[in-house]
């Protein structure tokens, strides 16, 4: 087993952690923004391709106590690191955190690090100066009460890039988040699911992209195939199970809307490449099944009504970065209380950097999320307004059609 550490947004680490031990796998720690998990070796591909909600994979490549620099450096270079790379290789040591520790410098840290790592290396290939021609590596460096964990990075690019955001407009909101969001919901797929801001379209497909079952990392590399130890074979068996798993025929009702038409072709655009994506993984299982896309439209969230009688509204609506004041801003979240009226019986979820969301809205919320993801802190509010026992369907126990539903958004 190999032990792996799986980054999130802190406040996330829960929902993580069930969709790590739903994936099959033991979670074995868990810190802010982070959750440790063991690994088969022959499973490493997994995490990379399907985790919804983790924003890196690192392989936990050693931990040990270190309270100078003499013991870092030793620490560090007793770590079998020709086992990892190629002897093209171009070690970087990208993050260094300190919490608790005697070593203070970050900066000093980086440089025994590198200076350990690049020195085994040329100890075991009998090599005066690496050659770095090859892919970069990136090494992360966590130390906490003087306990230093190395972490090698399997995934490249943050997870969060799936590939089919080209254009994320103003303030995009992350995938991985979005995908947080759904889990803080309990989303249901046969649930009815709208986005009356939805910008790049980013909620609603993370939700198509979880309702049919499509793993999130189709269509894009990930850092663990520049490793020595990667076994191409073996991740195309993965793929080919994972393709297995994606459910086009289900049916899901996920919606989004947004005053601006700009933001409307975005987000049609995105979700095209992201269902062609998962397109060509079912070709891998000889499969030509069409996955169903989110359906957009232009219209102010004022003038939408709710299509049926229960369902989920999840929405990032503007805030600081996209409104010009603070006024505004009031101005928009008073104004959203309509939300309440026009969808009565919908469970809700904002995402907002307002601290005063649930005064400027005039209504308390149910829950609220504390969330942390790069330098931005921001509330989700969750409201559950649905009454229990209430379904999904229209009152006459037929669905809607997008045409029957259209005329409600435009009433």
């Amino acid at each position: 087993m190999t032990t792996l550490a799986a980054l999130c947004a802190i406040g996330t680490e829960k929902i993580l952690a069930n969709e790590i031990k739903k994936l099959g796998f033991k979670t074995c720690g868990k810190a802010a923004g982070r959750v440790l998990f063991l690994c088969p070796e022959n499973e490493l591909f997994t995490p990379n391709l399907c985790l919804r909600t983790a924003d890196r994979i690192y392989l936990q490549a050693g931990v040990f106590p270190a309270e100078d620099f003499d013991a870092l450096f030793d620490g560090v270079y007793a770590l079998n690191w020709q086992d990892f790379f190629n002897k093209d290789v171009k070690p970087h040591i990208d993050k260094i955190r300190l919490h608790s520790s005697k070593l203070t410098s970050q900066h000093s840290v980086q440089s025994v690090v590198h200076k350990a790592v690049c020195k085994k290396l040329g100890s075991v290939w009998h090599m005066e100066v690496l050659p770095e021609s090859g892919a970069q590596a990136d090494i992360r460096i966590y130390i906490e009460k003087n306990v230093v964990s190395v972490l090698l990075d399997l995934s490249g690019a943050p997870l969060n890039r799936r590939g089919y955001r080209k254009d994320g407009g103003s303030a995009p909101i992350r995938e991985t988040l979005a995908a947080s969001l759904l889990q803080f919901m309990c989303w249901r797929r046969k649930t009815p699911f709208h986005d009356p801001f939805c910008g790049s379209g980013t909620i609603a497909i993370e939700a198509a992209l979880y309702a049919y079952n499509i793993p999130p990392g189709f269509g894009r590399r990930f850092a663990l195939e520049n490793l020595r130890f990667f076994d191409p074979p073996r991740a195309d068996e993965i793929k080919k199970r994972e393709a297995a798993k994606i459910r086009p025929e289900v049916t899901a009702r996920i919606t989004g809307t947004d005053i601006d038409p700009d933001a409307v072709e975005r987000a049609r655009a995105n979700a095209e490449r992201a269902c062609v994506s998962a397109g060509r993984a079912l070709q891998l299982i000889g499969s030509d099944q069409r996955i169903q896309r989110p359906q957009f439209d232009c219209a102010g969230f004022t003038d939408i009504k709710a299509p049926y009688d229960t369902g989920l509204i999840i929405a990032n609506p503007p805030y600081g970065e996209r409104l010009n004041s603070q006024t505004e801003i009031q101005a928009l979240y008073a104004q959203m209380s309509c939300l309440f009226t026009d969808f009565a019986h919908w469970d809700m979820g904002f995402i907002t950097a307002s601290n005063e969301f649930e005064n400027l809205i005039g209504k308390r919320a149910a829950s609220v999320k504390n969330l942390k993801g790069g330098n931005l802190d921001t509330f989700f509010y969750i409201y559950q307004n649905a009454p229990a026992g209430r379904k999904d369907e229209h009152k006459d126990g037929t669905a809607h059609s997008f045409e029957k539903r259209r005329t409600r958004w435009e009433s």
